[in-house]
């Protein structure tokens, strides 16, 4: 009877009911790390795993690399069953995690050929020379680790996690601690590597980061999974927009009308207010600023975003 079981619905990582429970001896009863956690994630596309410090995160992603045993459920990694394909399972996922794990006095050339021999990769099938290249490290090749810049170290391990040509990339916070300059050379890579198919799953604080690269999301808070589905249309589902009304005439104070209907002053030129489209309109809001004599500059609409989202869900 074979081992492998097939993925045939496109489906890179899916995990179903997945479980992870500990004992707290203090409080005598148990406590879920996670709580029958299901979702999948499509061949090929980028998804962002979304949620406060202690979510179960963490949790999730070390059980999928096979560092922490689940207690329940199932998780099936590229069409390999985890508890059935180990070896296939953890040979198909790649994990970049948060610390910067590797020896200073190595190069980057040694330790993406170490890191290969970890994996039972041998040396005629390294491809060190295409992650170098891929991921711009070939000129500090032969360089001494501690010698790199942080954004190429971040490089670095990505490039350790890529030596077995996993289908399947973790990212665990990778930009964490890295300026603005360096964060986008680190996506363009990243951002290369789903272009040639890789699926990627990546957990992060910056929201905008997310919204911006990611298609899909997973919310997980507490252990559970609050939302999950298509960014564009979960933020279409949210009831709430933000207006910034601009001014000709300096205004010191605004009208009580408007003060009582929700408005706030920004300063002498701009006002604003935070509206539910399904309890007003926007022409109402405008045909109580004409009504008060305020002769409009411009109008600036804010649509929600996933920080939007993030903060109505994760209290």
């Amino acid at each position: 009877m074979s081992r492998v079981t097939l993925n045939l619905d496109n489906k890179a990582l899916k995990v179903n009911k997945l479980t992870k429970k500990y004992f707290h001896k203090s409080q005598n009863k148990k406590i879920f790390a996670l709580d029958e956690v299901t979702f999948s994630i499509e061949k090929g596309s980028m998804i962002a795993l979304l949620g406060p410090n202690g979510a179960g995160k963490s949790t999730l992603i070390n059980i999928l690399a096979g560092i922490t045993n689940k207690s329940s459920g199932k998780a099936f990694i590229n069409g390999f069953d985890l508890d059935k394909a180990v070896n296939e399972a953890k040979l198909s996922i790649g994990v970049v995690p948060q610390e910067l794990v590797m020896d200073p006095y190595f190069t980057p050339r040694e330790t993406l050929n170490f890191q290969s021999g970890y994996y039972g990769v041998k040396k005629k099938n390294y491809i060190t020379e295409k992650l170098l290249e891929k991921l711009s490290l070939k000129d500090k090749a032969d360089s001494y680790v501690r010698y790199l810049s942080g954004g190429m170290k971040r490089r670095l391990m990505i490039a350790k996690a890529m030596v077995h040509s996993p289908p399947i990339l973790i990212l665990d916070e990778p930009t964490a601690g890295v300026d603005v300059n360096l964060r986008q050379t680190l996506w363009d890579s990243i951002k290369e590597l789903n272009s040639k198919g890789t699926t990627i799953l990546l957990t992060t604080h910056y929201l905008e980061e997310a919204e911006n690269l990611c298609k899909d999301v997973v919310m997980i808070d507490k252990g559970k999974i609050v939302i999950q589905g298509e960014i564009k249309k979960l933020l279409k589902n949210i009831d709430l927009k933000s207006v910034n009304i601009y001014t000709e005439n300096k205004i010191k104070k605004l009208p009580n009308e408007l003060s009582n209907f929700g408005f706030s002053l920004k300063n002498d030129g701009c006002f604003l207010i935070n509206y539910r489209p399904s309890k007003t309109s926007m022409e109402n809001i405008l045909n109580l600023i004409l009504k008060n004599n305020i002769i409009i500059k411009d109008i600036v609409t804010t649509e929600p975003s996933l920080e939007d989202l993030f903060n109505h869900l994760v209290q």
